[in-house]
């Protein structure tokens, strides 16, 4: 009896570290996959972030040529709006001129 109870601890030991030795394999296969996983998901963090930098660099180089064209737009409108002001002038110091030149004729009348 002496010998199937040593038999039968050797075989309960030897079941607990076969099941042992499958646990740790399943915990070495769920360690890996998790390592995986966030790996991937670092490497699409990493992947957005830098496509939403292109977008934002995009978006600013946009946003210069428009305020560029929006500045040259101004500057046009503003000399366009001094020739007219000094064409405007010009008009009106000549008419000034031509009335005070009738003016001076009928004072002489």
């Amino acid at each position: 009896m002496r010998k199937f109870i040593i038999a039968s601890m050797a075989a309960a030991a030897f079941s607990l570290t076969a099941c042992s030795e499958k646990a740790q394999d399943e915990t070495a296969e769920a360690g890996a996959a998790v390592a995986d996983d966030a790996a991937a998901a670092g490497d699409a963090a990493a992947a957005g972030a830098a496509e939403a930098a292109d977008a934002t660099a995009d978006a600013a180089k946009d946003a210069g040529a428009v305020v560029e064209g929006a500045a040259k737009d101004a500057g046009n409108a503003i000399e366009g709006t001094v020739k007219a002001a000094g064409d405007a002038a010009s008009t009106a110091g000549d008419k000034i001129a031509e009335e005070t030149k009738k003016a001076e004729a009928n004072d002489k009348k």
